[in-house]
């Protein structure tokens, strides 16, 4: 769904201040309440906005280990059943369907490496999974963004210089 500069404008701001308030971001952007009320509603309702609660370091939480995994399923009993049990699982902060190599791609966080020996094990001993490849994330060079896109949609092209990370190397 196309979006314009104020719908724009409205996910940055709400992006980079998530309790700013609907009556400030009116008066922020110089447009009425109704109109900020209106448009969230729309982004939210048609999937744009996913949510507005805070984002979770899992570092802080003591999980400074991020690894990725790709899965090797059992063909017979299909992706949604081994997604189901992965959710059941803590430390799977994300799964996706793949192409390629594997069947599904997982980002998991650890206390320690020896932690993610645990998961990893825990991941294999899924109804389903025949096997498992990981690769332990040293550093995040970009962290998860959608600003970005936002901008692109909106029509404002983003560049270097506007606070989404680091440049591409």
């Amino acid at each position: 769904m196309p979006i314009d500069e104020l719908d724009g404008r409205l996910i940055e701001m709400f992006t980079a201040e998530p309790r700013v308030g609907v009556l400030e971001a009116s008066r922020r952007l110089g447009v009425a309440r109704g109109t900020v009320q209106a448009r969230l509603d729309r982004l939210s309702r048609d999937g744009v906005i996913a949510g507005f609660g805070p984002e979770i370091d899992p570092a802080a939480l003591g999980y400074g280990v991020t690894a990725f995994v790709t899965l090797q399923l059992r063909q017979a009993g299909g992706h949604d059943p081994v997604a189901r049990r992965l959710a059941q699982v803590p430390e799977v902060i994300e799964a996706h369907t793949i192409t390629g190599p594997g069947d599904m791609l997982c980002r998991i966080v650890a206390r320690s490496n020896t932690d993610l020996q645990r998961v990893i094990d825990v991941l294999v001993d899924v109804a389903g999974v025949e096997r498992a490849s990981s690769v332990i994330s040293l550093a995040t060079q970009i962290p998860y963004r959608t600003l970005p896109l936002v901008r692109e949609a909106a029509g404002r092209r983003s560049g270097p210089g506007q606070n989404d990370g680091p440049p591409p190397r």
